[in-house]
């Protein structure tokens, strides 16, 4: 096993919905990120995947649990110290153009970080390093002073990617950075990704609800549901060997090229949705699982290794 970047413990977010009403968001997570190597999150929609991420970066405070990085607990860290960290953990978000400065150029856009964190004060220095960051992300150095609007999706991608480049650091959580693009530069960007990865030694978590997307990047996946991981495992070993209910649901329904695809049999996930506010002891999947039986729902269920560095949230898993 190689060194441990980051590492989360018992990590919870809830939101208050009300008097005594909370909406438990990220709800006892766990997990380890070896340096230099990807955690893909996969779920659908509203299963906590983004406020994992945040939560993780401190751009929103953990309820309770904690979040190692290099061995210092970030949860406990105060803002002097949160700056500081900033440099090392950096975050690429979903949407391309809302997450940019639209009355900002390309150049300042890239170069803002380095100046709000000191590393690049001398002007001519910044520009530089902004065009050498342009163009190892792909972006041609005459857009230096073109604005996000003239750009298509892709390229404002890239500007996103250099942002969070500009300041050197070690960790990024891939917030579905993909997702807002056409297929064939979802293509770009994750061969993109991943070359960075290899020449800068990054480490990433690449959240997603993409499983395609998810297989092609991650070397370990976490799937989550309602604030839960219920499966945990090597990528390989996941899309060959799914155990969780929800996760084979989720691989049934990837779509194959192929005309033989019509005699798959699809897993379609029945009934209502748990709700994350306030919900009652149990595994939140139960109300859709067609092998749920009453003991399901008597207690919490913990991941617990099914196999070799494979782990499964679920009773019926000898």
């Amino acid at each position: 096993m190689g060194e441990i970047l980051i590492e989360s413990r018992g990590l919870k977010k809830y939101f208050n919905v009300g008097q005594s009403a909370k909406l438990h968001a990220v709800d006892d997570v766990n997990f380890t990120i070896e340096k230099g190597k990807t955690l893909g999150v996969v779920g659908e929609s509203g299963c906590g995947k983004t406020t994992l991420g945040r939560t993780i970066l401190g751009l929103l405070p953990a309820t309770d649990g904690e979040v190692l990085f290099e061995g210092k607990d970030i949860t406990k860290c105060n803002s002097k110290e949160l700056k500081h960290l900033r440099k090392d953990l950096q975050i690429i978000f979903q949407d391309p153009y809302s997450s940019i400065n639209p009355r900002h150029s390309v150049g300042k856009i890239i170069g803002e970080p380095m100046l709000v964190n000191g590393l690049i004060k001398n002007k001519n220095e910044r520009r530089d390093r902004v065009i050498e960051l342009m163009e190892t992300v792909g972006l041609a150095p005459r857009l230096y002073n073109a604005y996000p609007h003239e750009l298509d999706g892709g390229r404002r991608q890239r500007i996103g990617v250099a942002r969070a480049l500009s300041v050197n650091p070690k960790f990024i959580v891939c917030d579905e950075p993909v997702s807002a693009l056409d297929v064939s530069i979802q293509a770009q960007i994750l061969n993109l990704l991943m070359d960075l990865q290899e020449k800068l030694d990054l480490t990433y978590m690449f959240i997603t609800h993409d499983l395609s997307v998810v297989k092609h990047i991650s070397n370990e996946i976490a799937v989550m549901y309602l604030g839960q991981c219920v499966e945990k495992a090597p990528s390989y070993e996941l899309f060959k060997n799914p155990k969780h209910p929800y996760t084979k649901a989720l691989l049934t329904a990837i779509p194959i090229p192929s005309a033989r695809a019509r005699e798959t049999q699809l897993e379609i996930i029945k009934g209502e949705l748990t709700s994350p506010i306030n919900p009652k002891p149990g595994c939140r999947f139960a109300s859709r699982c067609p092998v749920a039986s009453d003991e399901c729902t008597k207690e919490n269920i913990n991941l617990k290794e099914a196999s070799q560095n494979h782990f499964v949230a679920c009773c019926k898993i000898n």
